[in-house]
């Protein structure tokens, strides 16, 4: 049975959506944190979380599903050889997402996405 596994499709056609979440990905694992909208940080953070799980596996054929996904080869290694080593006791939820004000222009509402446990940077 497949109930409850839809996604949003944030109001693109396929390929649109997937280099969109490729993406957000590869700037959240670069940058650790991103601003978005809520609805595609939601679509965004179980993504994450698995390429978290496949970067704890750490073995060539997780890295190669990772390179799929994500499409930036910089961030795959930053993947694999600090957040995969940071998360590797945690059993999951490896990312929150924050609600923010809305965003002056179109008031869409806004969240920040990050990984848990990351070390703070000033």
């Amino acid at each position: 049975m497949r109930h409850r596994k839809a996604r949003g499709k944030l109001g693109r056609n396929a390929s649109h959506r997937v280099a969109l979440i490729a993406n957000l990905l590869a700037a959240l694992i670069t940058h650790e944190r991103i601003r978005t909208t809520q609805v595609k940080a939601k679509v965004l953070k179980p993504i994450a979380d698995k390429m978290i799980t496949l970067a704890k596996q750490g073995d060539l054929h997780a890295r190669r599903q990772a390179v799929q996904v994500v499409r930036d080869k910089k961030a795959v290694k930053k993947l694999f050889d600090i957040l995969g080593q940071r998360y590797g006791t945690r059993n999951g939820g490896y990312t929150r997402i924050y609600q923010l004000p809305p965003r002056h222009g179109d008031c869409a509402p806004m969240a920040l996405i990050e990984w848990v446990d990351r070390p703070e940077t000033k």
